[in-house]
């Protein structure tokens, strides 16, 4: 199984995440990146385009030999799909209608959803929140990994098979580390995905169903573009919790690379993050950054140094004091 991690804990931090205070001094200094914290109206167009590419393909593989079904999964309808969790990452922010009509985002997020297969968007939106108030929070950020997986995926076999079962941590985490109940919007959205599922079932049979539900599943687990799921905020450098990449495949994920941007600005389109760096430049030119996802598999997996401990984890005094009151 290979020589196990030298990490044993994470990596424990009493300083309150950099983004809030960066945030002020860039808009302080540069006050017109307000203008770019508007709504993206291109993007509920490339979004339905997406859909409709989804839906014809689902047409095209109902007929082919399963082990095709399967490669052009992962191929092709994989890569959509992982890049539409990413589009719904940006809807969860209100990107394509603007923070006044959170109900036509929410209700576009569910539409963004029907490739995947998965009920996903409105459960994302419940938890992405709390990632962006309470970056790297103990028992707040469910993107941080649990203490069991951090002890057992320590070997580069056990790293390796940690990657291939993203998509189920990503699903089970939240229910074991900040379990919040179900409310009407995500039963909405389970209604709807449920309905679309078996309408594609109902239209073209079992092949193209599966195209979705393995695409999704593969794509978010050994894939290249699930390089961003680590690149995003484990600690290859210490001190670093989050960190951008820049290469060529923020063409096809509405710029997530863009990450330290993001969480500076979380309410700016991804379309418009590269004008961020590009006008606060002296903020984030001399800051660690990755050019390869794929690179950041290979060393996430091979390295002692690197696994699922390899994330900072800090305590918010005023969301324990919050509780403690309520208790």
């Amino acid at each position: 199984m290979g020589s196990a991690g030298s990490r044993d804990d994470f990596q424990w931090t009493y300083t309150d995440q950099p983004h809030t205070n960066r945030r002020k001094e860039i808009l302080a200094k540069y006050p017109e990146i307000k203008k770019l914290m508007a709504p993206d109206p291109n993007m509920k167009w490339v979004v339905t385009l997406m859909v409709l590419t989804q839906v014809a393909a689902c047409y095209l593989v109902k007929d082919l030999p399963w082990k095709w079904v399967f490669f052009w999964a992962y191929a092709f309808g994989g890569c959509i799909n992982h890049s539409m969790t990413l589009a719904i990452h940006d809807i969860s922010h209100n990107v394509p209608f603007g923070n006044k009509k959170p109900m036509w985002n929410r209700l576009f997020g569910m539409f963004a959803n029907l490739p995947i297969g998965f009920p996903y968007a409105t459960s994302f939106k419940k938890y992405h929140v709390d990632h962006h108030r309470y970056l790297a929070g103990n028992g707040l950020d469910v993107d941080v990994p649990t203490t069991f997986e951090g002890r057992f995926f320590n070997t580069p076999a056990r790293k390796f098979l940690w990657i291939v079962l993203q998509p189920f941590f990503y699903v089970f985490r939240p229910l074991c580390v900040n379990f919040k109940p179900l409310t009407p919007m995500e039963l909405l959205n389970v209604g709807i995905q449920l309905a679309f599922d078996l309408l594609i079932y109902g239209l073209w049979g079992i092949k193209p169903l599966s195209y979705m539900i393995a695409g999704t599943l593969l794509a978010m687990g050994l894939h290249i573009i699930s390089g961003h799921f680590i690149a995003e905020h484990y600690t290859f450098i210490p001190g670093y919790d989050t960190t951008s990449y820049y290469g060529p495949l923020n063409w096809i994920t509405f710029n997530v690379g863009y990450h330290m941007e993001h969480h500076d600005f979380p309410s700016i389109p991804g379309s418009r993050l590269p004008l961020v760096k590009k006008i606060a430049a002296e903020y984030y030119d001399n800051l660690p950054y990755h050019n390869s996802w794929g690179l950041v598999l290979w060393n996430f997996i091979w390295k002692d140094t690197l696994g699922p401990f390899s994330r900072m984890k800090r305590t918010y005094k005023e969301k324990e004091e919050g509780e403690g009151r309520r208790h």
